[in-house]
């Protein structure tokens, strides 16, 4: 049973990672359809973004009174409710309504999940857990592209609603399952801290500075890949769909990879590693050539790069911060990032309309250097606050 609800749980985020690449893959053919600029796209993401943030500020307080399961299932399904009403959108306002259970079904999810493996599991499961969701991120993209192609984007949306739909089905039956586990609504018996007493704590500030840092970097990535094709590198919207998968597949194969290895180096050397790949790969977007094969190489060791930051950021929170306040402040950390993702990529995209979407390396390459700096600070802090001693799950 121990295994069934680790398969359980996989598939959780697998589901978690399916519409998440969607938007970016699909908008270069959906602004033009629905008439609005290319920038609205930071609409969108932002109103998504802030459904995440929303929820996941209030993601302890629900694991307490429903427990993890029951969190996990009704965020799946607020995820099918936006999917589905993207896909009958024909006006960009009918977006940003559907945004909002989009959002707040991945806030809810994210926050509750990434808290009960960082603390009932090992760090492996932790790296292969976000594995999952990248392969739901990577699947979606060829879906969208395929529409693109044969249909439109309406109905990649609209296949992508069905697949969620069979998830959260499968979650609903599953749910004794998770009777398995340890604790299953573990939220209960902690004596939470709340958001002012974590925000009190040392190196929390920094800790949630560098998650923003990181997602930011990563969603500007993200959702504007496939664009960064298109304007900068001249091909066709359906194929920059497929390409944008490529960030994807590195960073799904590096955390594969990082499930191994992870016991051995420790959340922290992980995250040094995983910034020096990340950007050895941004510096080969510089290289000032035609073709788009150097980005094509770039954009897969950036997701390399990228692979164990997420997960081991997670993972060491309790570590660094004590077992009893994880709760709290990995749902602060989860809105910090949505912060990272709500503003970040619409900015970038009024830069890119102003400047050129050139600027993409620069742009991240800015966020990475804030990120590592934030998060060494973080690790020095917590090993100060208590005492000086190495911090476990490191």
């Amino acid at each position: 049973m121990y295994g069934l609800l680790l398969a359980v749980i996989y598939l959780a985020f697998f589901s978690l990672g399916v519409p998440d690449s969607l938007l970016g893959a699909a908008w270069p053919v959906m602004h033009v359809d629905l008439s609005v600029p290319i920038s609205h796209m930071g609409l969108v993401s932002m109103t998504i973004s802030l459904g995440t943030i929303i929820a996941s500020l209030f993601s302890n307080t629900l694991s307490k009174k429903l427990g993890t399961r029951f969190v996990t299932v009704i965020s799946v399904f607020l995820t099918v409710a936006g999917l589905i009403g993207f896909s009958f959108s024909d006006k960009f306002r009918m977006l940003i309504v559907f945004s909002i259970p989009y959002g707040l079904g991945a806030g809810s999810i994210d926050a509750a999940l990434n808290n009960y493996v960082a603390l009932h599991f090992k760090a492996k499961h932790m790296s292969w857990l976000h594995c999952f969701w990248g392969l739901g991120a990577i699947i979606s993209p060829f879906i969208m592209g395929y529409f693109l192609t044969h249909s439109d984007w309406h109905e990649g949306y609209r296949v992508v609603g069905y697949i969620q739909l069979a998830i959260a089905l499968i979650l609903l039956i599953s749910l004794p399952i998770w009777k398995s586990g340890k604790n299953p609504d573990e939220g209960k018996s902690q004596n939470q801290i709340g958001l002012v007493g974590a925000l009190k704590m040392k190196g929390v500030p920094f800790l949630l500075i560098g998650f923003f840092a990181y997602c930011a970097a990563e969603s500007v990535t993200m959702n504007w890949a496939s664009t960064y094709f298109v304007e900068v590198k001249h091909i066709a919207a359906e194929q920059a769909a497929n390409l944008a998968s490529l960030f994807y597949i590195g960073m799904t194969v590096g955390r594969f990879i990082s499930g191994f290895i992870s016991e051995k180096l420790g959340d922290r050397k992980l995250i040094i590693l995983g910034t020096c790949i990340l950007i050895c790969g941004v510096i080969l977007l510089f290289i000032p050539v035609g073709s788009y094969a150097f980005a094509i190489v770039a954009f897969v060791v950036i997701g390399l790069g990228c692979a164990p930051i997420y997960p081991c950021i997670i993972h060491s929170t309790p570590g660094n911060f004590g077992v009893e306040n994880s709760g709290a402040i990995i749902g602060i950390q989860m809105a910090s990032a949505y912060v990272g993702f709500t503003a970040m990529p619409p900015l970038f995209g009024l830069l890119g309309k102003a400047i050129g979407f050139e600027i993409m390396p620069i742009y991240i390459l800015i966020f990475i250097a804030l990120m590592i700096t934030m998060m060494e600070l973080t690790f020095r802090a917590a090993r100060k606050a208590k005492g000086n001693i190495d911090v476990p799950r490191q």
